[in-house]
């Protein structure tokens, strides 16, 4: 018999209890990601002042108990007592939410912070944050913790100590220090290299602000960020590992109303694109309104000096794909009452800003096409176009070929792939195994409802110095693309992925590295919607078997090992794993493919911008940049640091 349900049962989550209780909702994740949203919540209120020009000057330290102060010097947040609620600003804007300067724009023309929520819930997700204001000659404080009462219910973010007068000061601005709550949080630890990436962007955005990051860990560190260039400077970074047409960006300015419009634009050799958006200060991955105009501004504007160039014929268009190969765009907005899609922020919805922005772009690239002192550029620009356009038309006739023939969709593989019986994409997983041979174990170890294998018999090509034409007529990629079902590059679509994992399985060395790193890159380039949606992974198998007598432990690296030895004691055995085709279907199974027992590492895609330029330096063409990266950065014994990964213990 059920039980009642009744008014009783409703339960109400006071003040900053909801968060706690639903951190997701506010902060994505209580993974790496969730934790670093935190400090950028944080970061976002110090760069709408210097957005708004109120501030030059943002300090981010990263202190030696996880904590991480940030200091600004604007105006500071209002010390006054609220005129309804009788508290002070203070403590309005950490303890309550949807409260903020931010919903009209008399005090923030351009703001990327617009829910009122963001200081409130990394005050209710700290273990404690401090505040000091620094305000009309005085300096203020306040101390809000989460605390427990007798009965062991847990009160988040209380101001323990009120907000008093603690001295006199020439300076002005906001410091804040939080320690983020470890009972929230798989880790507190943050990382500096995400944080520095990161930093260094906004800088970008925001020409001539100072930005110093200060680590006060076990590894001391300090950088300094500060660009007079501003996006053109960005876009330099970005093409700064690539050969490009022109040396010097073309750089748009200019307003239509309220909505402030700054593009950098500069071509390279290579042959995909980058449009990397930012509305407020805040990245748009999945694009938006913004974009859409962009892209038709710069469609139009070439075509128009194309045919005018008599480069093509008067009836004849060459399409925007063409005009954007080899493209690396900044596209940076200030706009009043934004409207992204969801409080994650990573897609423009308004609509007045596309004819905008279609506007300032098709003004800005007819005045530089026109000048006679960038004709040279501009040829050069446009039969780069051309080109693209050739290499499009015959890879169209070659794939429209392929399809009659059912070799590239839909067509069965025969001896490579093992399809999962089960019919649920939301459980399957592909393995994409290096070797035959592990290839084999794989498809004998695994769970056959809902894992499926496919074994790549050498490494595929690097996609990064191939044409669209070459990677499609590559059997490994037609293979993985066959599989995944979904279609390719501007026709995939996320809605039609036959399986929710796609797992990277090969050997812990450096050919094993290797052919992930291609791999990667192949989903970067043509298959981004798996990496920002989370459905790529790469899988850790065990390097070595530590026996004695009828107990044997798997580790994953040295320490690992140690331990192992440690706990079976003298005498054992190791067995060294020097690839994934020496272990039995049992032994993948239990160390690699179990969900009960393996540990992947997620890759995500947090910042496109950066992971743009990795890609270029790791997989382009400029041998002494990749040396120099590898011998300041990367360490071989550690986990796969490509693409932010993420560990997933499962």
């Amino acid at each position: 018999m059920s039980e009642s349900y009744g008014a009783k049962d409703i339960q109400v989550l006071e003040g900053l209890e909801a968060v706690r209780r639903r951190p997701g909702m506010y902060i994505g994740s209580t993974g790496l990601r969730g934790l670093h949203h935190l400090l950028w919540e944080i970061v976002d209120n110090a760069m709408d002042e210097a957005a708004n020009g109120y501030a030059d000057r943002i300090e981010v330290i990263l202190n030696a108990d996880n904590s991480v102060t940030v200091t600004d010097n604007g105006r500071g947040i209002p010390v006054g007592l609220h005129p309804q609620l009788k508290i002070s600003g203070v403590e309005v804007v950490f303890s309550r939410l949807h409260a903020g300067g931010k919903f009209d724009n008399k005090n923030y023309a351009y703001s990327g912070g617009l829910h009122g929520v963001g200081a409130s819930v990394v005050n209710a997700l700290s273990r404690y944050l401090d505040v000091e204001v620094s305000t009309d000659g005085k300096k203020y404080s306040a101390r809000f913790e989460t605390i427990s009462d007798k009965s062991g219910k847990v009160h988040p973010g209380k101001m323990t100590v009120p907000l008093s007068k603690v001295g006199n000061t020439k300076e002005t601005g906001t410091r804040v220090t939080f320690l983020p709550d470890d009972r929230i949080f798989e880790t507190i630890k943050f990382n500096f290299e995400y944080i520095s990436t990161r930093l260094r962007e906004l800088a970008f955005l925001t020409r001539g602000i100072t930005i110093k990051l200060i680590d006060l860990r076990d590894q001391k560190r300090e950088l300094t960020f500060n660009f007079q260039g501003g996006i053109a400077d960005f876009v330099k970074y970005l093409n700064k590992d690539k050969t490009v047409i022109e040396e010097n960006p073309i750089v748009i300015n200019a307003a239509r109303g309220d909505i402030l419009v700054s593009v950098a634009i500069q071509y390279n050799d290579g042959y995909t694109e980058g449009i990397y958006s930012y509305v407020n200060n805040i990245p748009t991955p999945e694009g938006g309104t913004h974009e859409t105009g962009f892209k038709s501004a710069l469609t139009k504007a070439f075509n128009d000096y194309a045919r005018a160039s008599a480069v093509i014929k008067d009836k004849d268009n060459l399409s925007g794909e063409d005009f954007r190969e080899g493209l690396t765009v900044v596209l940076s907005l200030k706009i009043k009452n934004v409207q992204f899609e969801g409080q994650t922020k990573t897609k423009l919805g308004n609509t007045e800003v596309r004819p905008a922005v279609e506007s300032v772009v098709l003004e800005g690239l007819n005045n530089y096409l026109s000048d006679l002192n960038n004709a040279a550029t501009a040829t050069k620009m446009i039969e780069k176009a051309y080109a693209a356009y050739r290499v499009r038309e015959a890879a169209k006739k070659a794939k429209k070929l392929e399809r009659q023939k059912n070799k590239l969709e839909g067509a069965p593989l025969v001896g490579k792939l093992a399809f999962c019986t089960g019919k649920n994409s939301k459980e399957n997983e592909l393995f994409i195994v290096e070797g035959d041979s592990a290839g084999g174990s794989a498809k004998q170890g695994r769970d056959r409802h809902f894992q499926a294998i496919l074994p790549l018999r050498g490494k595929p090509l690097n996609v990064e110095k191939k044409r669209l034409d070459q990677v499609m007529a590559n059997e490994e990629f037609r293979m993985i693309i066959t599989a995944l079902g979904a279609g390719f590059d501007e026709s995939f679509t996320i809605e039609n992925l036959k399986y929710n994992k796609i797992i990277i399985l090969s050997d812990a060395d450096q050919d094993g590295a290797h052919i992930r790193a291609i791999l990667l890159t192949f989903f970067f380039r043509y298959f981004k919607p798996l990496l920002s949606g989370g459905h790529v992974y790469i899988g850790k198998p065990p390097l070595y078997k530590v026996s004695r007598g009828g107990k044997s432990i798997y580790a994953y690296d040295a320490k690992q090992l140690f331990e192992a030895s440690k706990e079976l004691g003298t005498p054992y055995n190791v067995q060294r794993y020097k690839g994934l085709g020496e272990m039995n279907p049992e032994q993948l199974w239990d160390t690699t493919m179990n969900p009960k027992n393996r540990s992947l590492i997620r890759v995500s895609l947090e910042d496109a911008a950066e992971a743009e330029r990795m890609v270029t330096v790791l997989m382009g063409d400029k041998t002494e940049s990749r040396k120099e990266y590898i011998s300041e950065h990367v360490d071989f014994n550690k986990k796969d640091d490509f693409l932010a990964p993420e560990a997933v213990n499962e």
